[in-house]
């Protein structure tokens, strides 16, 4: 960015920013939403880029996928059978798929903590930006790097034998509600590497939860065997609506202990309203906590 670009920005600041004094309340929240997405677009060009010139970030992008589908179809996809009947297999890849987008948390934790320990948020707070789009912009680029995994997922587990077999549009709606589900997890991420003191707390913080969550849940195995308190959890847990829901475009099995339980039957409206909640929860707290940090 030049120096004639950031004084027109800083200029458009004053004029367009949330202190902006004049014009009415409608002109300030567009104008403010177009000051948002114009910076938005040039950081997510920014996490593009550092996402194809990072080698580094390519084994997490191709082989973790590969070592998810390939462990869990090796080790469980013969021993375990669905009270339902159906392919384990079928019944694991959806499960794979959502705790896959969840656990996009942990690399938007370790990249937002990473860009502060070198000191470029407070090279940002320097700057006209608008605080939401530093976080648009790495929320949007890992959702990038979501979709290659995605999609290297779906190649190895079309060779391990599973199918989408309820239709073409049921096939893109399950990867649309992945998407949804995962930039909202990618919210939460930036969120915990803003507030992680440092690079290796953000590295820890979101193994501290992520485990429990995805793992009491029915990302791997039915619900009809837990304990009552257990299942109740797991049933209710946004992973397993995430995984339940994709099961149901998908065409692929699904297993709760009551078919006819509210979280069997809309896991589709539960999995928008938990990334829906997740995503605003992000956006005010990332907003807050860079407002808070840089006054």
């Amino acid at each position: 960015m030049t120096t004639a670009e950031q004084s027109g920005r800083r200029s458009g600041d004053t004029a367009a920013g949330p202190d902006a004094k004049a014009g009415s309340g409608l002109r300030e929240w567009t104008a403010e939403a177009l000051w948002a997405v114009s910076d938005a677009a040039v950081l997510t060009r920014r996490n593009l880029i550092h996402t194809v010139r990072l080698r580094e970030l390519w084994p997490f992008m191709i082989l973790q996928p590969l070592v998810f589908v390939l462990l869990f179809a090796a080790v469980f996809g013969g021993s375990i059978s669905l009270p339902g009947g159906g392919s384990y297999r079928a019944f694991m890849m959806a499960g794979t798929f959502a705790m896959a987008v969840a656990f996009v948390t942990y690399p938007s934790a370790v990249g937002i903590a990473f860009d502060m320990q070198l000191g470029l948020m407070d090279r940002f707070r320097t700057l006209p930006i608008h605080p939401a789009a530093i976080f648009i912009g790495r929320t949007l680029g890992d959702l990038f790097r979501m979709a290659i995994s995605v999609a290297v997922m779906s190649i190895c587990g079309l060779a391990v034998g599973w199918r989408a077999t309820a239709g073409f549009w049921h096939g893109v709606a399950g990867f649309a509600l992945l998407a949804a589900f995962g930039f909202a997890m990618s919210w939460v991420g930036a969120y915990l590497g803003l507030a992680a003191k440092s690079l290796q707390a953000a590295q820890s913080l979101p193994m501290l939860w992520l485990f429990p969550v995805t793992f009491v849940s029915n990302v791997f195995v039915p619900t009809q065997h837990m304990p009552d308190g257990v299942r109740f959890v797991a049933e209710w847990n946004p992973v397993s609506s995430v995984a339940t829901a994709i099961r149901f475009q998908f065409g692929n099995p699904h297993s709760f202990n009551d078919p006819n339980s509210f979280p069997a039957r809309h896991s589709v409206a539960l999995t928008l309203v938990w990334s829906a909640l997740l995503t605003l929860l992000g956006v005010f707290a990332c907003t807050r906590r860079m407002r808070a940090v840089a006054a």
